[in-house]
């Protein structure tokens, strides 16, 4: 575009594209600590999908495994004691859709979290589950359905939301970059045309 100003000199306006960054690039020790964080909270998930599949003898014993016939959610839901959900905890307690839908989230988020691919999705998906245990644990309750206390320590913010919060970050610094699949993840040509694959 050229323009002229009172004298009839013309003057050329070039406009200048800035490229999108998603991001800035972190210092190196922000670049390992967001990818021990990642690689910690994508374990804690697989670490539950590994424990009640194979009944490894930490949270469930090898009886209680799923492959052996065990329900991953039947004892967690089913032992719901507070809050305005219980009952509906309660019915979806053991049932298959349940146990599925579980598992499949905590390979699923545990995966895609450690090797650092489909951050967004899995920040969603474990942001929705964490919330549902959280409304199962319901901190805000201080006694149970029994009387007993629940030994609830902060009425707001336990270790779902901390989780949550993770998950939120490591898919909002792109942290799948760092000692993961990340950059090679956001080149495939699905994850370029739908960035909410990231």
């Amino acid at each position: 575009m050229t323009v002229t100003h009172g004298h009839n000199i013309p003057t050329t306006v070039v406009k200048v594209e800035r490229p999108h960054s998603t991001i800035a690039e972190p210092s190196r020790g922000a670049a390992i600590a967001l990818a021990a964080l990642r690689i910690g909270v994508g374990f804690v998930f697989l670490w539950a999908f590994l424990d009640k599949t194979f009944g490894l003898g930490y949270a469930t014993g090898t009886a209680k495994a799923w492959i052996h016939g065990g329900s991953p959610t039947k004892g967690f839901l089913g032992a719901v004691d507070v809050g305005p959900l219980q009952s509906l905890f309660h019915t979806w307690a053991g049932a298959g859709w349940t146990n599925w839908l579980f598992m499949l989230a905590m390979l699923g988020i545990g995966v895609a979290v450690i090797t650092g691919i489909a951050l967004r999705p899995a920040a969603v998906a474990g942001t929705v589950v964490l919330a549902l245990m959280w409304l199962a644990e319901f901190p805000f309750a201080r006694v149970a359905a029994d009387g007993t206390a629940t030994g609830s320590t902060n009425p707001l913010v336990d270790y779902h939301v901390i989780y949550a919060l993770a998950l939120i970050v490591i898919a909002a610094t792109q942290a799948g970059r760092y000692w993961g699949l990340g950059d090679r993840w956001a080149r495939l040509p699905f994850v370029r045309d739908h960035r909410w694959a990231l």
